[in-house]
């Protein structure tokens, strides 16, 4: 498990909730399939998509609803205990699946779907199954034919898509928080070292012990430059991973026909997303190789005040204008991320 020193996160802390409301409206309704995002709580952090007339039935009755939170709860405990899309019959005898959403070692959520059935055979059971509900046989019977049939290699892939999806829209999500906390901690390290630059500036009496607080903050900075270029190298490695499974998704879609219109759509939006996310770590990375190029001249300049006190009022000016450039660039890529 990973330890990110990011603390507890919520799904809605790295996933922009509009974009996951529009791929799963879309993908639900092309794939013929139900689908709602929940957080770990078991709270909708999304509108249902595409929920079927017989579901809407069974929960409005109070033990209905009690069953299908029951059933929800179980499926999602299960892909959380697996780390992987769950698949099952649920209490009300429809084929159901739950996708956890894990990103950064945490359990942020869970998108459940289903409201299907393999066959029509299906309808069988699910007489017995509600008959305890205290509705009339017909209340529930004359809302069976909205129970669309999905194949269960579909219903299978749709549950791996979703999962992959989320994941790394999570992932993007979270290593962008990463990047900015880093931005804004190399923010808070150089407003350190203008406090001290100002200080040393005001007097030379402590001028060694000042420049040696200023030479470690600065090789702190150096280090955080460091760890947002390696942020960088994942974000452009799950991008390239985006836009391959978006190439793959649309070279399935063109196989499938009309029924690949669902991961047509993910080959929309995945190629979009990882469009988008490469060209802001390029952006982003041009400005740390910028940073540490400045961070290096900014130590050099540092060292030279121990050695040549003589020297200093020059050298705290050079500084001073290395450090405003440097804050001007890390606030640039704050603002990017």
């Amino acid at each position: 498990m990973e330890s990110n020193g990011i603390g507890k996160l919520a799904i809605t802390d790295v996933i922009d909730v509009g974009f996951l409301q529009e791929f799963q409206d879309s993908f639900s309704k092309s794939m013929g399939i139900a689908a709602v995002t929940v957080d770990t709580e078991g709270k909708p952090v999304t509108k249902p998509s595409n929920y079927v007339r017989f579901c809407k039935k069974i929960q409005s009755t109070a033990k209905g609803e009690a069953r299908c939170a029951d059933s929800h709860k179980k499926g999602g405990e299960e892909a959380v205990r697996t780390g992987k899309p769950y698949i099952y019959t649920c209490n009300s005898g429809l084929i159901d699946f739950a996708a956890p959403v894990i990103v950064g070692g945490q359990h942020i959520g869970t998108v459940l779907g289903g409201q299907i059935f393999y066959s029509r055979n299906d309808e069988n059971r699910v007489g017995d199954i509600v008959s305890d509900l205290d509705l009339p046989r017909e209340e529930y019977t004359g809302n069976l034919n909205s129970v669309n049939i999905v194949e269960e290699e579909r219903v299978k892939a749709a549950a791996d898509v979703l999962y992959t999806v989320t994941n790394t829209i999570g992932t993007v999500g979270y290593q962008k928080m990463k990047m900015h906390d880093a931005a804004n901690s190399f923010v808070d390290n150089f407003e350190q070292i203008s406090a001290a630059m100002e200080q040393l500036s005001a007097s030379s009496i402590g001028v060694t012990q000042n420049q040696e607080v200023l030479n470690k903050e600065i090789i702190n900075v150096k280090e955080i430059a460091g760890e947002i270029n390696e942020i960088l190298a994942q974000i452009k490695s799950i991008a390239d991973q985006s836009k391959m499974l978006g190439l793959n998704a649309a070279i399935e879609a063109a196989r499938a026909g009309e029924i690949g219109k669902g991961f047509g759509v993910v080959a929309a939006e995945m190629r979009k997303l990882s469009e988008s996310s490469k060209e802001t770590a390029i952006k982003a990375g041009n400005l740390t190789i910028q940073i540490s190029k400045t961070v290096d001249k900014t130590l050099d300049v540092s060292k030279s005040t121990l050695d040549v006190t003589a020297q200093q009022s020059a050298a705290i000016e050079e500084t001073n204008a290395s450090i405003e450039e440097v804050t001007s660039m890390a606030e640039e890529l704050t603002r990017l991320t």
